[in-house]
């Protein structure tokens, strides 16, 4: 592999000046219909979203027609986003992962159906039967039998966990259904194939994707880790709701999810990237050190990762939205799959703390778009998502999708704070809890997850996670022997419900937390922790 790669970086140590030059060249007179005003959908869209900062890619028919920012890198700092800002795009990470396992196995070196355990001989799930059967592929489709986003606070927020601390605790994350069984999207399988990834190379999962994919592709800005964005003024920063106004916060490192995250690009080589994925692996233009066009993969494993895996559930949108329903809906490997206009489109989104992002290609149009912003804004996603495609896969704009998704998230938005202020005014207000405040202090273990504490300061009651320096909040009562806990971090946007269950002596038997809004991102999956007391050592006579 170390002689490929080297072969790789020769061939194309001339290619990023050409790639890059390309993003700024004209597009072809058939391409897109040129009365189009790009900027004007994404100036309303980040008017209608609160969204600073957003960067546009668009790859038609093999050239870069669009590869640029608009608004600001930074809340109230005047630096514009351009087409070389850089943006987290977390789960479109994924894609890389999927890649870079489909080079392996061009290579020999895995094949997707072998049992993961051949690989990482300590590899465990809860069940034994689980531990057995799984397969690299099974790594990357979502159907292992976790519940949607089963032990993210592993890694989210930031943790002190290692990858390796990590992958060994996925034993004890208990199954929500049957292996195989159905679709929920989860993040620590793709950290195990990360893993595997870098066992299989000898390097990081960071080195071995820089190596052997950004680098030959031309994605020269492109980072895989937070770290090595330091001195590069050109960095999109994060932006989060506090109480529902938008502010910039403070950047999530999530170095031990790799795999699953870690990848910081922009507008120009994210284009880059798609040209390669539309083209089944081929890099345009380039020859490899034997003369021959120079792939990443072969044609056999882009279909593998376009090919159905795991079938998805479609939801039912009601009146204009209802044009968005796809007929079939389905995850491959490291890609979701579905159809729009007859077309099949392999996309993916990404979210991590202040950073949403999209990454959309539908072959039969030879089309890519991406969409990097700097907010966490599903709505200016899915907005731009459907009047791009109409754009460039038809050159007409019949549906005014901004306005149509605009007005339905304030709806949902108003029905969930309509929600809770019920939920806040039919609690039992003047309930107290069984025990006095300080009974419930102490240090409490989750099989998984490890150790929380909760104790007073001053007349405050503090809950804390031990190994998530951010995860610390102020708990208020709520009604009988449930708390809220406020997390002081308030962009987290993901205030838990703490309920206290009691044995028959009156004691302290367990812990459940339930997040309060249903908008609280799922990978807060606090309702998967069991917290029970840990009881002080016995002291030795």
């Amino acid at each position: 592999m170390n002689r490929i790669a080297a072969a790789i970086l020769i061939a194309f140590s001339a290619l990023g000046a050409h790639a890059i030059a390309q993003t700024t060249a004209a597009p072809a007179a058939s391409a897109v219909a040129p009365a189009y005003d790009l900027e004007q959908d994404v100036t309303r869209v980040m008017k209608a979203f609160d969204v600073p900062g957003i960067a546009i890619a668009v790859v038609k028919d093999g050239q870069v027609i669009a590869a640029r920012g608009f608004g600001v890198r930074k809340l109230g700092e005047p630096a514009k986003v351009d087409g070389q800002t850089l943006f987290e795009i977390a789960s479109n990470s994924k894609a890389f992962t999927a890649a870079a396992l489909a080079m392996l196995v061009d290579e020999g070196k895995l094949k997707w159906d072998d049992p993961v355990v051949k690989h990482l001989p300590d590899f465990q799930m809860y069940d034994a039967y689980v531990t057995r059967e799984m397969t690299v592929r099974d790594l990357l489709t979502h159907r292992s039998g976790l519940g949607l986003g089963a032990g993210d606070l592993l890694w989210w927020p930031t943790t002190n966990f290692s990858t390796d601390e990590i992958i060994e605790r996925l034993r004890y994350v208990k199954p929500a259904t049957s292996f195989r069984n159905s679709y929920a999207y989860d993040n620590l399988l793709y950290i195990v194939a990360g893993k595997i990834i870098a066992r299989k190379s000898g390097k990081t999962w960071g080195d071995t994707v820089r190596e052997r994919i950004l680098k030959p592709v031309g994605m020269n800005t492109t980072t895989t880790s937070l770290a090595e964005n330091a001195g590069n003024p050109n960095a999109s920063n994060a932006h989060s709701k506090i109480n529902d106004k938008i502010a910039a916060v403070k950047s999530m490192p999530v170095d031990n999810a790799v795999g699953a995250v870690g990848i910081n690009t922009n507008a120009e080589d994210i284009a880059k990237w798609m040209k390669v994925l539309l083209d089944g692996g081929r890099i345009q233009g380039a020859k490899g050190a034997d003369g021959k066009e120079l792939r990443l993969w072969s044609e056999a494993q882009s279909r593998e990762m376009w090919t159905a895996q795991t079938p998805m559930k479609i939801s039912q949108p009601k009146g204009p939205l209802a044009a968005a329903r796809p007929n079939f809906y389905a995850y491959g490997l490291g890609f979701q799959l579905r159809d729009y206009k007859g077309q099949l489109v392999a996309m993916h989104g990404g979210a991590l703390q202040g950073f949403y992002s999209r990454v959309l290609l539908v072959p039969e149009s030879k089309l890519g778009v991406a969409i990097l912003t700097n907010a966490e804004s599903g709505g200016s996603l899915n907005a731009l998502q459907y009047r791009l495609l109409d754009q460039y896969m038809t050159g007409s704009a019949p549906t005014d999708w901004i306005k149509l998704i605009a007005d339905d998230e304030d709806r949902r938005h108003s029905e969930e704070l309509a929600r809770l202020k019920k939920t806040s005014t039919t609690r039992v207000a003047a309930s107290k809890p069984s025990l006095a405040l300080a009974s419930y202090e102490g240090q409490y273990t989750d099989p998984w997850y490890g150790a929380m504490t909760i104790k007073r300061e001053g007349k405050k009651m503090i809950l804390s996670f031990t190994r998530t320096p951010d995860l610390t909040g102020e708990m208020e009562h709520f009604q009988h022997d449930t708390f809220i806990v406020r997390w002081k971090e308030r962009n987290f946007n993901a205030d838990a419900y703490v309920t206290f269950a009691l044995d028959h002596e009156g004691a302290i038997e367990h812990v459940k937390m339930k997040a309060v809004s249903t908008e609280t991102d799922f990978s807060y999956d606090f309702h998967d922790l069991l917290f029970t007391p840990v009881k002080p050592a016995k002291a030795k006579l």
